[in-house]
């Protein structure tokens, strides 16, 4: 059980990166979030059977099947590592750890979303099948668009989507392994953060379109996915412009610049994303986009600057993985430091 301090916990979650970024999510291996999505199915078709159009009652169904899913899948990350800390069939304690190892890694996207857009890429300048591609990832009307609005829409999921599908459930690993580095195995750790805090992006991407009864039922798993996100997303603002080769001083001035620029997005995430990414790119993102048979007007991301090019869109996947690796080697820094400072005690 000791073994689960210091370095080790931070090493476990390095380790999971690692198969991430070699296998990615399989086709042929059951996927978590596919599990969350298919309760997440039925709770909803429950809430309203239940609840009608009531917005009282869809908004309390939101709320309980936040809560479940949320402490569900949790719950489950949780009773995965205390089998793996020796707390419940030790004899099983190394399988225990592979599915641990396994577990971890299926909660990060940083291959499969390299993959999909280097699909896209790799498409061009096949516009119909570039389409194709990206109407895989992006939730706009991509039938119409040019290359020059492909490549933007690329470079757009490359960064919105490495704050929500690999940032922020790595922040909520290293965490997790904080708290085992400090001693306190029983504390929620690397996996069971990180699948609560998968729950709730999936609830919000399933539930949290402000359209018919959605606009109630997705409430609550919006608003704690937003929140959950908040503090990984203005992490990855500051630190970028390190990965991206700045000193110090051009990580205040990125923050400042993502802040700036994403303030007048709808939501409190994306555009700071987005912003943080166009400046460290040095592209310019944002403009219309079509969804359905609605327009809606981005606010622009470092104005002025170029549009994004095959080129930029890869500097952008390659930041993913530069800061990935300082955010990798932070942690294990972490892990030293209160490993050193048990020893001394």
């Amino acid at each position: 059980m000791d073994s689960f301090t210091g370095i080790h916990p931070f090493l476990l979650v390095s380790a999971a990166a690692g198969l991430d970024r070699l296998v990615g999510d399989p086709r042929w291996c059951l996927h978590p979030v596919v599990v969350m999505g298919w309760w997440i199915r039925r709770l909803q078709q429950l809430a309203e059977h239940w609840a009608g159009d009531c917005p009282w009652a869809l908004r309390l169904g939101g709320g309980v099947i936040t809560a479940l899913l949320v402490g569900g899948s949790g719950g489950a990350g949780w009773l995965l590592e205390q089998w793996a800390l020796g707390r419940g069939l030790p004899d099983a304690r190394p399988l225990a750890l592979l599915l641990l190892w396994v577990a971890l890694a299926s909660a990060l996207a940083g291959r499969s979303l390299e993959q999909a857009v280097r699909d896209v890429l790799r498409a061009l300048p096949d516009l119909a099948a570039a389409r194709t591609a990206l109407s895989w990832i992006v939730g706009r009307d991509t039938t119409e668009l040019n290359q020059a609005e492909i490549l933007r829409a690329a470079a757009e999921t490359a960064s919105e989507n490495a704050v929500d599908g690999l940032f922020a459930p790595l922040f909520w690993m290293l965490v997790g392994a904080g708290l085992w580095s400090a001693g306190l195995s029983s504390a929620p750790g690397p996996l069971a953060l990180a699948w609560g805090f998968k729950a709730a992006s999936t609830l919000d991407s399933m539930l949290g379109y402000r359209q018919g009864r959605l606009l109630w039922l997705g409430t609550a798993g919006a608003r704690l996915d937003d929140q959950l996100v908040w503090l990984p997303c203005r992490l990855v603002a500051i630190s970028l412009p390190l990965a991206a080769g700045a000193g110090p001083r051009g990580c205040f001035r990125g923050l400042a610049a993502a802040l700036r620029d994403g303030a007048p997005d709808p939501s409190p995430n994306a555009g700071v994303s987005q912003a943080a990414y166009a400046h460290a790119a040095g592209v310019q993102l944002g403009g219309l986009n079509r969804y359905g048979d609605q327009l809606k007007a981005k606010p622009l991301l470092a104005a002025g600057s170029p549009l994004p090019t095959p080129a930029a869109v890869e500097r952008m996947l390659r930041l993913n993985l530069q800061l990935e690796l300082l955010w990798l080697l932070a942690g294990l820094a972490v892990g030293i430091v209160i490993s050193a400072a048990g020893s001394a005690q």
